[in-house]
């Protein structure tokens, strides 16, 4: 923000609001197009304050995750009572605006000490806070929770940051690139999970969307050679075979 501390940035907040207004639609559409699923992650706020949106996410046969009641790393709450309680109005609001109880987590940055105990005592089926495998494992602390490890490079925030992708073309290689690699580990034996993020209000935007619709369409050619999944699934699926 280039808006002094404790001045309201309305530029920020159109910044944000495009994603709802403009690319959830956008971006909503061509999975539909290509057919394939995904996870959304929700802050609780959002959803309580505008849940429509949320709602048709859920509709559209997608799953509906918690990502926390603000857009905030978990690691900076001062408590475990105060994280309980934005945790439990973060599964409310979705829950209020969808009808489905979130079952998954994945909060900005880092959890806080807490955060997975939390989650295990709520019924979560899963966690992505976790940047250090290409395959989900057990939290040995919380042995009902599955981790599903997230990635920050295969992701459209790099748009967004120094020394990132500029053209959406630039996202569509480097997506084709841990795609190569991780299909030939996967063709050898090994399986793999890829993780692919967007943001409504980044790749919903004209000139970056080619970055959403192009690896879809390549996801959707590759059929039964990768296996496009919401997180849900994910997790149900590997801890049936584990």
């Amino acid at each position: 923000s280039v808006v002094p501390p404790g001045v309201r940035d309305r530029g920020q907040e159109q910044i944000f609001a495009y994603g709802t207004r403009a690319g959830l639609w956008r971006m909503l559409d061509a999975l539909d197009r290509h057919r394939l699923p995904a996870t959304f992650l929700m802050c609780g706020r959002a959803v309580e304050r505008v849940p429509g949106p949320a709602a048709e996410v859920t509709r559209r046969g997608h799953e509906a995750a918690a990502h926390g009641w603000l857009w905030r790393p978990h690691a900076d709450y001062g408590s475990e009572a105060e994280e309980a309680r934005d945790l439990d109005r973060c599964i409310a609001a979705i829950e209020a605006a969808t009808g489905q109880r979130p079952r998954g987590f994945f909060c900005r940055g880092s959890e806080s000490i807490w955060t997975r105990g939390l989650l295990a005592a709520r019924g979560f089926a899963w966690a992505s806070n976790a940047f250090d495998d290409d395959l989900p494992y057990r939290d040995p602390a919380h042995p009902s929770l599955l981790v599903l490890p997230y990635a920050l490079d295969t992701n459209d925030m790099k748009f967004f940051h120094p020394n990132g992708f500029v053209r959406a073309a630039e996202m569509v290689e480097y997506v084709e690139d841990a795609l190569a690699v991780l299909m030939a580990e996967a063709e050898a034996g090994r399986p793999r999970l890829l993780n692919i993020g967007y943001h409504l209000r980044i790749c919903g935007r004209p000139g970056r969307f080619p970055a959403f619709e192009r690896v879809l369409a390549r996801l959707a050619a590759l059929g039964d050679r990768v296996w496009v999944a919401r997180r849900g699934d994910i997790a149900a699926a590997w801890a049936a075979a584990r």
